[in-house]
């Protein structure tokens, strides 16, 4: 049987697993489901049609699957879905989707989500990525894999942040950030590669040669965009690493951080 303190208010109908820790006065509303192997601290509030994971860490004073941000919302069941073994540090706010996108916000598996971080609704945030305390994402933005957002970074409605990317303290978001690279500033502005975070994650000598050629052609060589992208685009058939970056380039955005 779950654990729960008995100063808790759980719904009768949540579906929770059975050895889920629920800690005091912490409320969780009807359709709400949590799986097996979470843990959830005192004072939390989770509401809405919010599905979470197994081996989850939420800490406490958490607000989870509150009604979205957004003055055209009108009370649709939208959703948040959150994947298997994050850590969801104190006083973290993530809101439900709207109609107006898909209808869910969703955050994926083995992310590391520091205190006062807002996921705003709609937002889609993949695998293995750190979000610094006071990190903000307005609604639609996208982050992928293994990205990292210094505290305070601030992110824009429907930006992109690549796979890979890191961002400086405080920086401001305002337009897409390709995969491997690391922006600062307000607005951010790049500033290199993130090679240490590559070389982490075992990426080669050869593959951090072609992402360094590939930012030069990107900021450095006076392409416009269109053909350096046309050039790494080339050069990613025979350095498979840069796949990832041609493809982000390759859809349409809010245009990219240059």
């Amino acid at each position: 049987m779950a654990a729960i303190h008995p100063t808790a208010i759980v719904h009768p109908a949540a579906r929770i697993a059975a050895d889920v820790e629920i800690g005091a006065y912490t409320i969780i509303d009807e359709h709400v489901e949590i799986g097996a192997g979470s843990r959830v601290g005192p004072h939390a509030v989770i509401t809405g049609h919010t599905r979470i994971g197994c081996g989850n860490r939420i800490f406490q004073f958490v607000s989870l699957g509150e009604q979205p941000q957004d003055k055209k919302y009108a009370g649709e069941p939208t959703r948040l879905e959150i994947g298997d073994n994050n850590v969801i540090r104190e006083f973290c706010t993530f809101n439900t989707g709207t109609i107006q996108d898909h209808g869910v916000t969703r955050i994926g598996n083995d992310n590391w989500i520091m205190a006062y971080v807002h996921v705003a609704h709609d937002c889609v945030i993949g695998d293995h990525c750190i979000f610094a305390n006071n990190a903000s994402l307005a609604g639609h933005v996208s982050v992928q894999d293994y990205a990292i957002l210094g505290g305070f970074t601030g992110v824009h409605q429907f930006c992109r942040i690549g796979a890979h990317v890191i961002t400086g303290i405080a920086s401001v978001i305002r337009q897409d950030v390709p995969p491997y690279f690391t922006v600062a500033g307000s607005p951010a502005a790049p500033h290199g590669i993130n090679a240490e975070g590559l070389k982490r994650r075992g990426y080669s000598a050869a593959a951090l040669s072609a992402i360094k050629r590939a930012y030069k052609t990107l900021y450095k060589s006076g392409l416009g965009l269109s053909d350096a992208q046309a050039a790494i685009a080339a050069d990613a058939a025979q350095q498979p690493e840069l796949q990832l970056l041609a493809d982000f380039l390759a859809i349409s955005g809010r245009g990219i951080i240059r």
